[in-house]
């Protein structure tokens, strides 16, 4: 923080300074930012975005902290694609909040660098820096700002969307083109989207937005592998949670038992490790989820299944609310039961 704040001052000397002045200003806080990234470790290297070490996630900082960063953000002339690129890592390494006055102006920024005809790299920073903002992204509708949440849910829904899905007119040849599958993008990607599907005022978007079909796509890719990932966790997050009725003109039906059955399985197989407030909520959208198409298990896939629900009970039981886990162990063991193969009950 203290690096931020000498960072904050040159900013704000630099606003206040005569144009030439003002420039060389620019150029230390530039040399600012390149420093804290350094010191905490952080590659501004366009291949390490998605391996940055994320910094002061931990603290608490008032939203005002961000406030001369989302001005700067603003000041930045399109065309200064590597201070653009400095302050959308620096906000996806934190956990973001605005003041109300800069909610509208950071937002549009977000949406600007999410743009097609930005860089690769930028638009991938601008998805990071929506994820690290999901929080406030989420709870939109609470703002008392009815242009505001126009803007975020018919602006920002399809700009997400489209960081994610290679423009037509691009080939997966050219570096600056972005594949159909990336494993780094997509899992920012879907931790995002799970957030907002926690709200049921963003489903008609992210149903009308078509991310419930890019989701969908997403099974094949991401919930068959053996290749260990997170994505299948989020996928069902976020399908678990548009009812059928609210995904009308999805592709939610194409869904075949066995497909939803892969997903529920690979979502326990790789859940994330930090099982704490804000993934708790998943968890047990999971568990009814997994009740639901657990009858397309083989023995293998209960046997896995009950390991790994011993493994999340030895986290979620600290925080006493452990009995929808507990109890999908116990359906899960007895269907193992039905293949002849006897478990101990769990305590």
């Amino acid at each position: 923080m203290r690096n931020l704040d000498v960072c904050r001052k040159i900013y704000s000397r630099a606003r206040s300074s005569e144009q030439n002045d003002a420039s060389v200003l620019l150029a230390a806080l530039q040399n600012a930012l390149h420093f804290t990234f350094a010191a905490a470790a952080i590659s501004r290297d366009h291949d390490s975005l998605w391996y940055a070490n994320f910094f002061l996630q931990g603290e608490s900082h008032s939203a005002e902290n961000f406030d001369w960063a989302a001005d700067y953000f603003n000041s930045i002339h399109s065309d200064d694609q590597e201070a653009a690129y400095d302050i959308l890592l620096l906000l996806g390494g934190m956990r973001v909040r605005w003041s109300p006055a800069k909610q509208h102006m950071f937002i549009e920024r977000l949406i600007a660098y999410m743009d097609n005809n930005m860089p690769r790299h930028l638009r991938h920073a601008a998805l990071r820096a929506a994820r690290s903002a999901r929080e406030e992204i989420v709870s939109i509708d609470a703002v008392d700002d009815a242009r505001l949440q126009d803007m975020v849910l018919t602006q920002l829904s399809p700009a997400i969307l489209s960081v994610v899905c290679p423009h037509p007119d691009t080939t997966p040849v050219d570096e600056n083109s972005d594949r159909f599958f990336d494993y780094n993008r997509d899992s920012c990607y879907l931790e995002l989207v799970c957030a907002l599907a926690k709200n049921s005022k963003w489903h008609p978007h992210l149903s009308g937005d078509h991310h419930i079909d890019r989701c969908i796509s997403m099974i094949p890719e991401y919930c068959q592998s053996e290749y260990p990932n997170q994505h299948a966790f989020y996928i069902a997050g976020i399908l678990l949670q548009i009812t059928p009725e609210q995904a009308s003109d999805t592709s939610l039906d194409s869904v075949t038992e066995q497909q939803w059955w892969d997903v529920m399985r690979y979502a326990w197989k790789n859940s994330p490790y930090d099982f704490g407030n804000t993934r708790y909520f998943e968890i047990l959208v999971l568990v009814d989820g997994t009740k639901k198409y657990m009858q397309n298990a083989s023995k293998s896939d209960l046997e896995q299944l009950v390991g790994r629900l011993d493994f999340v009970l030895e986290y979620v039981e600290e925080m006493q609310r452990s009995e929808q886990v507990k109890e999908l162990r116990t359906v899960a063991s007895n269907m193992l039961e039905s293949f002849g193969q006897q478990l101990p009950v769990a305590s």
